[in-house]
């Protein structure tokens, strides 16, 4: 089925949730809804699965205009942040349940598709089991087995791994994409983190205070970003921004950094901008073994946080913070004294409207 939103508003007395949305989502085509909390994504959710009805625009299935059908009358299937099954069946009877209440189905063929449904979300041993003898893992790939199992044309995903630890999210988000690619349905996913995004592939619809500030395919999106706001949204943690100086070839970043202007910006005016650098991309080692390629920005220590097995580094240079993502576990001191190294091939640039001026150029298995 083709998905098309036209002109989407949804308003709540003097609250805007949605304004003006534009989306048309090919057949059996993965979309991801990519925000922060109360930018949108679940209202566009509802009003998608026939939840919600919109107080502005159309909601097209396949040419056809079904903004006022109810959920009850289309083929979808929503799956949930919270571990939606229920208590007193077993985890067989939750997978059956979609195909009981069609009653169309003779009881061998149910059967077959439970059980191969369960193989997919590796729950097949766990078929005799209740929800509450299963881990937070096992119970939302239950719910998704649930969702899967209906045959629906349209598949909803809010946020399904959200209540997960960070374990279980990584080994979920691993077999989403291959789930989804085996299956003809359209998908649309809604997350907070840009991870997510990446390793679904598809679209990507960026979203912000209830509007679409981008679209296109998630890689696209991802590399260049058409605002100050997409790099940001599309950034974990947000990309660091430093305002700078162009002129006569050279960018001045303060009194006492300065550094040639790189090639994929050679075509901008003189003026000012802000430069945009993902924490993964900035070292407190020289990159490639010497700091001739690099921008080196002296730096104070503010915060050093450890998630997992990574380490977030946040830095001051004259009033300037900026964060920076390190592989591994690393303890540093507040108040010590780094080096930022930056390569300036690796630099955005945003004018002074916060549009995207110029972008680094795609690197082969860069990420």
């Amino acid at each position: 089925m083709t998905l098309a939103l036209e002109k989407i508003g949804m308003r709540v007395g003097a609250a805007m949730y949605l304004e003006d949305i534009e989306l048309s989502l090919p057949v059996s085509s993965v979309t991801v809804l990519l925000g922060p909390t109360l930018s949108g994504k679940t209202s566009l959710l509802r009003i998608m699965a026939g939840l919600d009805r919109p107080t502005a625009g159309r909601v097209l299935v396949d040419g056809r205009d079904v903004t006022g059908v109810g959920v009850r009358r289309r083929n979808v299937a929503m799956v949930y942040q919270q571990f939606v099954n229920y208590p007193s069946l077993t985890v067989y009877e939750n997978i059956a349940s979609p195909l009981r209440m069609a009653r169309k189905l003779e009881a061998a063929e149910i059967d077959r598709r439970v059980r191969a449904t369960a193989e997919i979300m590796r729950i097949d041993s766990l078929l005799d089991r209740l929800p509450a003898q299963l881990s937070g893992g096992q119970q939302q790939r239950t719910a998704i087995a649930r969702a899967l199992i209906k045959g629906a044309d349209l598949l909803l995903l809010d946020e399904p791994l959200v209540n997960l630890d960070y374990k279980l999210r990584e080994e979920l988000r691993a077999e989403m994409r291959e789930i989804f690619a085996e299956r003809a349905v359209t998908v649309v996913y809604a997350t907070t983190e840009p991870a997510e995004a990446l390793m679904l592939g598809g679209n990507t619809a960026v979203l912000d205070a209830g509007r679409v500030i981008q679209f296109g395919t998630t890689i696209d999106v991802y590399h260049h970003p058409a605002n100050l706001r997409v790099g940001e949204i599309f950034s974990d943690p947000p990309m660091n921004l430093m305002p700078v100086e162009l002129a006569g070839g050279m960018a001045r970043l303060s009194a006492d950094v300065a550094f040639a202007v790189p090639s994929h910006m050679n075509g901008l005016g003189a003026g000012r901008y802000r430069l945009g650098v993902r924490a993964n991309h900035i070292s407190l080692e020289p990159q490639g073994g010497t700091a001739s390629v690099d921008l080196a920005v002296p730096a104070s220590v503010e915060l050093s946080e450890i998630s997992g097995s990574e380490t977030f580094v946040h830095a001051r240079h004259n009033g300037l913070s900026l964060v920076v993502q390190r592989e591994g576990v690393h303890r540093y001191e507040l108040g010590q004294p780094v080096t930022l190294y930056i390569d300036p091939k690796r630099l955005y640039a945003f004018d002074a409207t916060g549009a995207l001026a110029a972008a680094p150029a795609r690197a082969a298995g860069v990420p």
